[in-house]
């Protein structure tokens, strides 16, 4: 009887939790629901649409070290869970028409590193480097940085907290003790339990409060889809602008200020010094200099796993954070089917191994699939090119910034709803100086003239009219476009949760809510058994949300 007693509170409980799962999903939307009828959330006309920069005494952006004792501190990831990078600057950047760079040399590169405070009983030696930002022509200044550190640490377990200090020990000039825990173990069931997803950040007042709210939401992992610092809106007297164009016209070179590099660096450091970040290239990056160089402050400053993922470049790399398989594309380099770009990534794809990491997510600056007037289909040339490579082995989600605002798709391939298309996501909500993006192009006269589309630093133009569709003969859609599942004009900041080798919950949150309130929320679903290119896991289809 005790055991028939049992078996029913067993049954009584298993069907309430059935149902508790159940109201849960129907709570949420899922992707297996789409595709949605587009949605346009209302401006809310009381929202800054130009936030404003920290100024240089603002105390969070101040050195607060002396000599050469390390500051800027981060951490950032290798290819895989054994393995993180850490950076730091020492020494004082000079900004001036005399400018006398500083031996690298001169401080060694050391992290002593363990799984207790005291002792460490680990050490590492980097490397370090100065660059320098240099306009040889009268009135501009140069710039050259402090000496910038990288120390991989190699052999680290997974789900591991390590404690670090990094510096000279000679001098001494050691860093105080901070932490950081390593991803998990690649796997299907293996998975980090939030990751934030942040683009165009800039250093303003709502950058503030988005990294404030970031923080709140307690991240293990942070992807900045490019826009950094905006150090491009300055000139070298460290004169501001509120937009890319309109203060530099008449000097012989687009100037930077790049001490809002170091301002940002010193900001961010509560933050990054213990929650790892991933960084790819914006357009605000490129700061062209003398010598045609450009983006060299972002190739600098960041470590990347470059050499680990077979890439030669900063511009593009690949990782895992346990089941997830991050790409990391950029659109500022070649990337048609001859470029080494493409190349490396075929490669990476084909490496792959989807039994391991079920979810492949990728990543670059600028959006195929945004229907806002800024920046609208800039990147065709890009897309025509990666698209169909993208979509064959079965990317799952894509992350992008640009234009500054929020937007998701239903899943597209080709301008065409397809239930084995990526979900777009553009997350160009961080909080910069420049406008907010408000216009849409498929409201009267918003619509661009095709031929200034393309952006001259992606290549050639690729943007005509639709053939097909209901937008056929036409450049841009007369209504929201079926692809747009959901957009609205707010600052903000995105966090994933991989639930399991199929469910996914992302969440995006704006700053003008309590850090607990969501503006959009949707479970993001695979369906290898039916979409070429995904590899089914052994448990898949399994869900335990």
């Amino acid at each position: 009887m005790a055991s028939l007693f049992h078996a029913l509170l067993l049954l009584c409980f298993a069907y309430g939790f059935g149902l508790l799962i159940t109201s849960v999903r129907a709570a949420i939307p899922t992707t297996l629901e789409g595709p949605f009828d587009p949605f346009t959330a209302p401006f809310d006309t009381n929202l800054r649409g130009n936030a404003v920069d920290l100024p240089d005494s603002d105390p969070r952006v101040r050195r607060r070290v002396k000599g050469f004792e390390p500051e800027q501190i981060s951490v950032s990831l290798s290819s895989h869970f054994d393995s993180v990078w850490i950076s730091w600057i020492t020494g004082e950047y000079q900004i001036g028409f005399d400018i006398n760079p500083l031996d690298p040399t001169r401080v060694s590169s050391i992290v002593h590193y363990g799984q207790l405070r005291y002792p460490m009983s680990y050490e590492a030696e980097g490397y370090s480097l100065v660059y320098s930002q240099l306009y040889p022509f009268e009135g501009l200044q140069n710039y050259t940085s402090g000496i910038i550190h990288h120390v991989r640490l190699t052999g680290l377990k997974p789900s591991t907290r390590y404690y670090y200090r990094c510096g000279d020990p000679s001098i001494p000039a050691m860093s105080q003790i901070y932490n950081f825990k390593t991803m998990p173990m690649s796997g299907p069931r293996s998975y980090p339990k939030r990751i934030a997803i942040v683009g165009d950040l800039g250093l303003t007042y709502n950058t503030s409060t988005t990294i404030s709210h970031l923080i709140s939401s307690k991240p293990d992992l942070v992807l900045l889809v490019g826009d950094v610092t905006y150090a491009n809106l300055y000139l070298t007297n460290g004169t501001g602008s509120d937009c890319y164009s309109c203060s530099f016209s008449d000097t012989p070179i687009h100037e930077t200020y790049q001490p809002r590099w170091d301002y940002w660096g010193r900001f961010m450091q509560k933050l990054v010094s213990k929650i790892p970040i991933m960084v790819i290239e914006g357009n605000h990056e490129i700061e062209d200099q003398a010598g045609n160089q450009s983006f060299v402050a972002y190739s600098s400053r960041f470590a990347f796993p470059s050499e680990e993922s077979g890439s030669s470049s900063t511009f593009y790399y690949s990782f895992n954070a346990g089941g997830i398989h991050f790409i990391m594309l950029g659109a500022y380099i070649a990337y048609d089917r001859a470029a080494n770009q493409y190349k490396w990534l075929e490669q990476d794809l084909a490496n792959v191994d989807r039994s391991v990491t079920p979810w492949l997510v990728a990543t670059w600056h600028p959006p195929w699939y945004s229907s806002y007037k800024a920046h609208y289909r800039e990147a065709e040339c890009m897309r025509v090119e990666m698209e169909e490579l993208l979509y064959s082995y079965g990317v799952d989600i894509v992350f992008n910034g640009h234009v500054h605002a929020y937007e998701r798709s239903n899943r597209v391939f080709n301008y065409t709803l397809d239930p084995c298309g990526p979900v777009y996501i553009t997350v160009g909500d961080g909080g910069n100086r420049e406008k907010m993006a408000t216009e849409h192009v498929d409201e009267p006269g918003n619509c661009p003239e095709p031929s200034t589309t393309p952006d001259p630093y992606m290549g050639g133009f690729c943007a005509t009219n639709f053939t097909s569709g209901p937008a056929a003969g036409k450049f841009c859609w007369d209504r929201q476009p079926d692809y747009s599942a959901f957009r609205e004009s707010s600052f903000g900041h995105g966090i994933l949760e991989m639930k399991n080798e199929t469910w996914a919950l992302w969440t995006w949150y704006r700053n003008q809510d309590t850090e607990k309130e969501e503006g959009d929320q949707i479970y993001i679903v695979r369906q290898p058994h039916i979409c070429l290119g995904q590899q089914e896991s052994p448990e898949q289809g399994h869900s335990d949300i």
